[in-house]
């Protein structure tokens, strides 16, 4: 498909935490499509935004270098804006059970006044938000489709399940055409690896890259795993259809996998490495889920989207990304 062919051709499209692992794949592909493309990313240091994670696309996009949830410049920024992918956040969910207050400001105060300055100033925009999976809590029959009970076990979840309603209010009262898509364990490159703040697979790679032993807590749990490409797909999927206007839907990877077996495979994937198998530690164990994996039947139906991206595949290109960049990333 030529960039004047794609549905995004010539549109102004708004990413909020563009410097972001999913935010800067969005963009990426956003550019190459021929869309006007305005990013804001505070940048912080405790967040996912990183540098080179848009390198090359230098003055190729407007960048606002500001934090969303306090923006003054909403007038200007959504002027004439046709689609907003929403991706600004803190992530953590151990981070929103030690600064409940932040991840309140962030996940859902924050989006509120988007939302409120996409009414006024962007009525007509399509929005595309990213929840997290994290909101059905443990799992009560797997796999876990859209209509599986939520029951947030951390604060970042509850702020997340607010944020999908306050769209639903939207909605139905002012005709905002919005998509939710609920992510779960998005990696690859460009994702955070200094530290275990955004996915344990982040650290998993940097120790394997320094040639260092990681943590495996729990080797037989399951889990599923969502490639960043895939995952950009997906938003720009939902935005270009009408089909997934005032839908939910769940993003998953091709099967579920044991820690176990990620490991191995991370291994493998770079040549060599070892790990540890620990019991979980008991902060981390109030919150956790258990074994967990989506049914994303929903979304293959109604936009034909399917991760394509084996797991395998997956670590091997992230290991890649990652190795000649190691120090920047971890800077």
């Amino acid at each position: 498909m030529h960039a004047t062919d794609s549905p995004f051709a010539r549109k102004r499209v708004l990413v909020t935490g563009g410097f972001g692992l999913i935010g800067s794949a969005i963009v990426r592909r956003l550019v190459a499509a021929g869309a006007e493309v305005c990013v804001i990313d505070a940048m912080y240091r405790d967040m996912g935004g990183h540098p080179l994670n848009l390198e090359g696309l230098e003055g190729r996009f407007e960048f606002l270098p500001e934090d969303y949830a306090g923006l003054a410049s909403w007038p200007s920024v959504l002027a004439h804006c046709d689609c907003v992918f929403h991706l600004a956040g803190q992530t953590s969910h151990m981070g929103s059970m030690r600064d409940p207050h932040r991840d309140l400001r962030d996940n859902q105060t924050g989006f509120l006044r988007l939302l409120e300055a996409c009414r006024e100033h962007a009525p007509g925009a399509r929005l595309v938000l990213a929840s997290t999976r994290q909101i059905y809590g443990r799992p009560e029959r797997l796999p876990v489709d859209e209509t599986h009970p939520v029951n947030p076990p951390d604060i970042n979840a509850v702020h997340n399940i607010a944020a999908e309603h306050y769209v639903r209010v939207f909605a139905r009262k002012w005709g905002l055409g919005a998509t939710v898509l609920r992510l779960t364990n998005t990696y690859g490159p460009g994702m955070r690896i200094k530290d275990a703040n955004q996915t344990f697979v982040g650290i998993w790679i940097r120790r394997v890259l320094e040639g260092r032993g990681f943590e495996v807590w729990g080797k037989d749990v399951l889990r599923d795993f969502t490639y960043v490409e895939d995952c950009a797909q997906a938003f720009l999927a939902a935005a270009a259809s009408r089909a997934a206007i005032g839908r939910t839907y769940n993003l998953g990877g091709e099967r579920p996998y044991s820690l176990g077996e990620v490991a191995d495979l991370l291994v493998a994937a770079n040549g060599g490495g070892a790990f540890e198998v620990l019991e979980m530690p008991e902060e981390r164990r109030r919150i956790d889920i258990g074994d967990f994996f989506s049914d994303t039947s929903l979304i293959a139906r109604e936009l034909g989207w399917r991760p394509a991206t084996p797991l395998g595949e997956g670590l091997k290109s992230s290991l890649d990304w990652f190795a000649p960049r190691l120090q920047d990333y971890l800077s």
